[in-house]
C-alpha cells in the first residue's frame, strides 16, 4: 500500500508516528521557505509542511502523489477547526509523484458546480473530486444499501430481469438495439421491467424487487435524466392496493428518515388523496404538501354573478394572506398569470371588513359575506380568482397556487411532505384524435372489474393505481395489476385493441395469466429522485456518477457517436 492511513483520519493519537499518505494536491502556499501543501482524498485534507522545496520537483495542483513524514501537533494559533485532522499536520520527509496534472486545469474543483454543465461533464472525473459532488455519490451508494436491507428485511427476493428485451408499444420512446444474427429485427432496452416483474409473481415468487435499471429516449428536466435512469422496483403476490402502500410507507420512509439530514419527515401513514380532490385542490396530482394554500372551487358562487369574464367558465379561488404585501405585489402577480397563459388573474382583499378589489362592485353583500363565512377569509386576506376553460383552469390554479407559496415565503425547505394520490381516471381521452385512450398504465386492474368496463362509461372508470409524492415532486407510480384475461381483453377492446392486437403486443402476459395468475401489485420508487431530494440538489445530474447531458450526450466518452461502415453491416443496417 502507498499508505498507512487516509487524508482524513490523523489525529492526536497519531502524534509522533511516522506515516504515510496519498492523494492529490489540494493547493500548495509558500511561507517564505516553508510550503505548505493540503493533501486530500475522498475521506478528507491532511497538511504538510515541506521544507525542501526540491522534493516538489514537477508537482503542480491536483497532481497525484505520496508522501512520508512524522505527524506532529500544530501550534495553537495555525489549528484548523474547520478540519477533522486540524489538530496536527505531517512534515514530509520523502514524496513521490505518481501522476501530474497539467498546469492549467479547465476549471477550479472547488467551484466546478458553478462551471457550465457542458464543461463540468466533459472532465466529470475532476468534477467527481469536487467535496460536494463526491459526497452525494457515497450517500446514493449508502442509500441504496440501506434499500436493499430494508426490502430483505421485509421478505422480497431480489431478481435481475433483462436488459435486452422486447420493444414496448406503450410508454416514451425506446432505445433500439440491432440484432446481428436475425436480421431486421431489434431487441430493445427495458423502458421498465413491467412485465417481467408480472411474470415473476405468475412464477410463484411472491415478493420480488430489484434496483432497476430503465433506459427511455425522452427529454431531460431538472428531476428526471435522459437516457437511463433507476428505480426500487417491487411487487407483491396475493396483496391489496393497501398492502403496497404499507410497504412502501415502510421503505421509502424510513429511507428519508435516515439520511433526512434533520430535516422533518412525515410520518406514516401517509396521507391519501384522491386524484379528483387533488386537482381541485391543489390544481396538480403531484402537490406540494408544504404550501398550506387550499384551492376552492367557486363556480356555484359565481353562477349568478354578472361578471362577462366568468361566465360560464368554471372558476376556482385560493386565499392567501398578502397583508405585508404592496401594490406592486399585485402587479407581479398578474405578469406572472400571463406569463403562464391567463389572460388576466382577479382579486379581492378584505381590508377593515371591506372588500377592495376589481370586482368587488359585481358582488352583493351577502356574496362578500359568504366569501367570509365559507372560504373562510380574516382581515388582511385576498382571495385570487382563476378562471378558464375546464381543461386548463385546474392547472392555472395549481401554478398560482405554488407561485403564492413561493413569494410568500410559506414554503417549509426543512421538512419532507409525503402523500398518496389514489383513485386515478383508467381511460382519458386524446387531446388530438379524441378516442378513448389509457390514463397511465394499461395493465391496471380497472376498480369494479368486469362489471364497470360492462356498465360505466369509460371516462367515469377509477383504476387502482397509485403514486408517492413528495415536495411537489412524483418520487413514484404504482398499480394493483389486472391479472384476469377475460377483464384485461374488456380493458384493451376499450382503449381500441382487439384480441389479436392484445395477444401480439402482450402476449407473454395474455397468455401467462391463463395459467393460474394470482392478485398482485407493486409500485417502483425513482432512486435518483429520492437521492436528489436528500442531497439537497436541484438537478438529478449532481446525484449520478456519469449522467449525459440535457442534450443526451456522453460528452465524456462521445456517445452517441459514429460507427463503422464494417459494424453497421454486422447489424444490417444502412444510413439514410
Amino acid at each position: 500500500m502507498l499508505r498507512t492511513h487516509n487524508c482524513g483520519e490523523l489525529r492526536r493519537a497519531q502524534i509522533g508516528q511516522t506515516v504515510e499518505l496519498a492523494g492529490w494536491v489540494d493547493t500548495i502556499r509558500d511561507h517564505g521557505g516553508v510550503k505548505f501543501l493540503d493533501l486530500r482524498d475522498r475521506y478528507g485534507i491532511t497538511q504538510l509542511v515541506i521544507h525542501d522545496e526540491a522534493i516538489l520537483a514537477g508537482v503542480t495542483r491536483e497532481s497525484a502523489i505520496s508522501a512520508r513524514g512524522v505527524c506532529r501537533e500544530r501550534s495553537d494559533e495555525t489549528k484548523n477547526p474547520k478540519l477533522v485532522t486540524g489538530d496536527v499536520e505531517v512534515f514530509s520527509q520523502s514524496l513521490e509523484l505518481l501522476g501530474r496534472a497539467k498546469n492549467i486545469l479547465p476549471f477550479e474543483i472547488a467551484e466546478s458546480k458553478q462551471i457550465r454543465e457542458e464543461l463540468r461533464l466533459k472532465y466529470r472525473y475532476l468534477d467527481l473530486r469536487n467535496e460536494a459532488i463526491a459526497k452525494n455519490i457515497v450517500l446514493r451508494a449508502e442509500i441504496v444499501k440501506f434499500l436493499r436491507q430494508k426490502m430483505d428485511t421485509l421478505g422480497f427476493t431480489e431478481v435481475q430481469t433483462p436488459i435486452l428485451t422486447a420493444s414496448s408499444p406503450e410508454g416514451a420512446r425506446d432505445y433500439l438495439v440491432p440484432s446481428r444474427k436475425h436480421k431486421g429485427k431489434f431487441y430493445a432496452l427495458p423502458q421498465a421491467p413491467q412485465q417481467f416483474k408480472q411474470l415473476l409473481m405468475v412464477a410463484g415468487f411472491d415478493k420480488y424487487y430489484q434496483i432497476a435499471p430503465c433506459f427511455r429516449d425522452e427529454d431531460s428536466r431538472g428531476d428526471r435524466s435522459p437516457g437511463e435512469f433507476y428505480q426500487l422496483d417491487f411487487e407483491m403476490s396475493f396483496c391489496t392496493q393497501e398492502d403496497v402502500l404499507t410497504v412502501a410507507e415502510d421503505v421509502v420512509g424510513d429511507t428519508f428518515a435516515k439520511f433526512a439530514d434533520g430535516k422533518r419527515v412525515s410520518p406514516a401513514p401517509f396521507v391519501r388523496i384522491p386524484y379528483a380532490e387533488s386537482m381541485l385542490k391543489y390544481g396538480t396530482d403531484k402537490p406540494d404538501l408544504r404550501n398550506p394554500l387550499v384551492i376552492a372551487d367557486l363556480t356555484e358562487f359565481f353562477a349568478d354573478v354578472e361578471f362577462a369574464a366568468f361566465r360560464g367558465k368554471p372558476i376556482r379561488g385560493i386565499v392567501a394572506d398578502c397583508s405585508e404585501k404592496t401594490r406592486r405585489f399585485f402587479d407581479e402577480s398578474l405578469k406572472f398569470a400571463q406569463s403562464i397563459g391567463m389572460k388576466g388573474l382577479g382579486y379581492l382583499t378584505l381590508t377593515g371588513g371591506e372588500f377592495k378589489g376589481p370586482i368587488e362592485k359585481f358582488l352583493s353583500d351577502e356574496k362578500k359575506q359568504w366569501l367570509v363565512d365559507t372560504l373562510p377569509m380574516t382581515d388582511g386576506q385576498t382571495v385570487f380568482f382563476v378562471s378558464d376553460g375546464a381543461d386548463v383552469v385546474s392547472k392555472y390554479a395549481g401554478e398560482i397556487r405554488s407561485w403564492l407559496g413561493r413569494e410568500l415565503n410559506l414554503i417549509d425547505d426543512n421538512a419532507f411532505e409525503f402523500c398518496f394520490i389514489v383513485d386515478f381516471p383508467m381511460y382519458e381521452r386524446d387531446a388530438e384524435t379524441r378516442e378513448i385512450i389509457f390514463t397511465h398504465n394499461p395493465f391496471s386492474m380497472p376498480q369494479g372489474g368486469l362489471d364497470a368496463l360492462n356498465s360505466k362509461d369509460p371516462l367515469d372508470i377509477l383504476a387502482y393505481q397509485y403514486d408517492i409524492v413528495v415536495n411537489g415532486i412524483e418520487l413514484s407510480s404504482g398499480a394493483v395489476r389486472n391479472h384476469d384475461p377475460e377483464i384485461m381483453k374488456k380493458a384493451f377492446e376499450i382503449a381500441g385493441y382487439d384480441e389479436d392486437e392484445l395477444k401480439q403486443r402482450f402476449g407473454a402476459l395474455y397468455t401467462a395469466f391463463q395459467y393460474g395468475a394470482p392478485p398482485h401489485a407493486g409500485m417502483a420508487p425513482g432512486l435518483d429522485r429520492m437521492v436528489m431530494l436528500l442531497a439537497g440538489e436541484d438537478t438529478i445530474r449532481d446525484v449520478i456518477a456519469f449522467p449525459l447531458s440535457g442534450e443526451a450526450k456522453d460528452l465524456l466518452l462521445g456517445a452517441p457517436g459514429d460507427v463503422t461502415e464494417a459494424q453497421l453491416r454486422d447489424v444490417h443496417i444502412k444510413l439514410r
